[in-house]
């Protein structure tokens, strides 16, 4: 009986009195509770567990919206500027063309350039007259004619008739790029089953004709021929056979030459071009004409050693393998000059 009331004492002091650590639980519990419990949100802003009422903005998504307002805002801006900024460079771009054309005569806008009517034909008919050597000596002055003729203000129409042969297979091997040539029109078959006979004009040294003025309607004929003058007349003697027109250049009524009036194909090519541009054959030929000719004018009081030796327009003759290796080194180098500026 005298033991009872303790054990009473001692569980309701168990369950009346509470431990400190369930007193920091509640303290805890408290804590953590919202103080609104409308406001309760997780992580991605959605209520929790049936929470209702209106969605509250961090300030993360508030400084990321005045972001995307000020982006919209300044749009038109932004165009403003990327057009200043390409006008810009687009009136850099053409000083420096300016100035690259001031520093060098020679260069030219794209837009000065003017396609003349002229045809001016190689025939490569006489390719069995020649030695390999001789044929891959040809094939470097078409690639000279084919490479100012890109660069010409008057580019002509240029043509490559009876293309086969050693000179195809040469230009196979050496020169596989020819096949994607612009601007040029390259045939198997003869210039007289391309052409009316009436339009066609051979250019040759023989011909008592001398060439005054370039006829746009006309086709004008250059011998690929280079055999170091083992054939002479053979290009005079083909235009008498077919019965078409032929002519010399004016060499003679305007150049006094030091060595001999040989002319390679891309020289007449070239003075072809330059009579085109300037309307003067004094100028044409010798803005061609290479220095170690030794070409003067006619009307200078320097006499010219006296040389027997006819020109050939045409390529009947051709310059030295000296001369021809510095004709293609300068055609290499101008190639490499047009590439970089495309």
């Amino acid at each position: 009986m005298d033991t009872e009331p303790a054990v009473l004492t001692s569980q309701s002091s168990k369950s009346t009195i509470p431990s400190a650590n369930s007193d920091e639980r509640k303290a805890g519990d408290l804590r953590l509770a919202p103080a609104n419990p409308e406001s309760a949100r997780t992580q991605n802003g959605s209520p929790v567990d049936g929470c209702k009422g209106s969605e509250v903005m961090s300030k993360r998504q508030m400084k990321k919206l005045i972001r995307q307002k000020q982006w919209e805002d300044q749009r038109e801006l932004r165009k403003q500027k990327r057009k200043e900024k390409r006008q810009k460079r687009k009136l850099s771009r053409q000083a420096q063309v300016a100035q690259s054309i001031e520093d060098n005569p020679n260069k030219r806008a794209r837009r000065e350039i003017q396609p003349s009517k002229v045809r001016l034909v190689i025939d490569c008919s006489f390719d069995e007259l020649m030695a390999l050597r001789d044929v891959k000596k040809l094939n470097k002055q078409i690639r000279r004619c084919y490479a100012e003729n890109r660069r010409a203000v008057h580019p002509v129409q240029l043509y490559l008739t009876s293309h086969g042969g050693q000179l195809k297979s040469n230009m196979d091997e050496y020169d596989k790029g020819w096949i994607n040539w612009k601007d040029i029109h390259i045939k198997s078959e003869h210039y007289k089953d391309l052409m009316k006979p009436e339009d066609l004009v051979y250019l040759t040294s023989d011909s008592p004709d001398v060439l005054h003025e370039i006829d746009e309607s006309k086709a004008y004929i250059i011998g690929g021929l280079v055999d170091h003058n083992h054939h002479k007349g053979i290009t005079y003697k083909q235009a008498l056979e077919l019965g078409i027109s032929h002519a010399q250049l004016p060499l003679g009524s305007f150049v006094k030459m030091n060595s001999r009036k040989v002319l390679a194909v891309n020289h007449v090519f070239e003075i072809i071009l330059a009579f085109l541009e300037k309307r003067d054959w004094k100028e044409a030929f010798f803005s061609v004409l290479p220095q170690r000719k030794g070409a003067v004018p006619i009307d200078e009081t320097a006499e010219a050693p006296a040389d027997d030796s006819s020109a050939r327009e045409g390529g009947e003759e051709c310059e030295s393998d000296s001369e021809s290796e510095d004709d293609t080194a300068q055609t290499e180098s101008k190639d490499n000059e047009d590439n970089k500026n495309s």
